[in-house]
């Protein structure tokens, strides 16, 4: 098998999963959902009913309404305005920590998953010891720990918190890709492992990496704004 048959045998593969992917709704579901914050963190501005900061004394904590759709805080600001336009940070750093938390967990996973054996095992008792506990009491834990809160210490909490989960998926869908014919052409290659994991293998599990890291994302977002 040549480079050539076996770059064309990979985009094969990865167009069929990613085909796949749209048939399921809850992932069309997500991607829409996530498309609008996006699109609220980036034009949120334009798209808030009232300036996030306008107090209105007259409607200090009222209820939900069509002047106030979620309500006004106890300063009589909009809560819609106040979500959409507070979006862009939550969004900007659930993001970075969910990209953290993918590449860390699709390394250690791509490597569980293809090298097996005794590293295999410990590494994951590790990683199953830290998923067993809620991702907001170690974060809590952890900016406690350290004392103050910043964008980038909650950027890497967040991020490693999510490495055990990425990995524990990535490590399965590599399970039955290493055992596939052009892994093993590969190694008669004599192609080196970072070769076989990151451009063999890792576009073969980027559909399963994908649907984590949607999911990741909203739990990002979740401990973001709980922190």
């Amino acid at each position: 098998m040549t480079d050539e048959t076996s770059k064309q045998a990979q985009q094969t593969v990865l167009s069929e999963r990613l085909a796949e992917l749209k048939k399921h709704k809850a992932f069309i579901v997500g991607v829409a959902i996530l498309v609008f914050w996006v699109f609220s963190a980036i034009f949120g501005k334009l798209i808030a009913r009232y300036d996030q900061d306008f107090m209105d004394y007259e409607a200090i904590n009222s209820a939900p309404s069509l002047k106030y759709w979620f309500g006004t805080d106890s300063n009589g600001r909009d809560v819609y305005s106040r979500v959409i336009v507070g979006s862009r940070i939550i969004i900007v750093i659930s993001f970075l920590a969910t990209l953290l938390g993918a590449f860390l967990g699709a390394s250690l996973g791509l490597a569980a998953g293809y090298l097996k054996g005794k590293f295999d095992m410990i590494l994951m008792r590790i990683l199953e010891a830290i998923s067993a506990i809620p991702v907001i009491i170690i974060a809590l834990l952890a900016v406690a720990a350290i004392g103050r809160s910043s964008s980038i210490i909650t950027i890497l909490i967040i991020g490693f918190i999510f490495t055990p989960n990425v990995a524990r998926t990535v490590r399965a869908a590599v399970l039955g890709e290493s055992e596939l014919e052009y892994v093993a052409a590969a190694k008669l290659r004599t192609e080196k492992t970072a070769h076989i994991l990151f451009r063999e293998v890792l576009p073969n599990v980027l559909p399963t990496l994908i649907v984590e890291f949607t999911v990741r994302l909203g739990y990002a977002i979740f401990a973001v704004a709980t922190l």
